[in-house]
């Protein structure tokens, strides 16, 4: 299970120890990993403990559509 806000969307990372989001004072609700890969780079967190979006061979950021 990971930690998503319920206000701003944000993923907090496993070894975040909070009750609010860092990032704006939000509610955490609890959801099933929607993507687990066996070859997938670690995530990169930031300062707060929130998961940064993934980003592509080139340098952007790979946003869902």
């Amino acid at each position: 299970m990971e930690r998503i806000c319920t206000q701003c969307h944000a993923i907090l990372a496993e070894e975040t120890k909070a009750d609010w989001c860092p990032a704006c004072g939000g509610a955490l609700a609890e959801r099933p990993v929607l993507s687990e890969g066996e070859n997938r780079a670690p995530a990169e967190v930031d300062h707060r403990g929130i998961v940064l979006p993934r980003r592509s061979a080139l340098g952007g950021i790979i946003t869902p559509q």
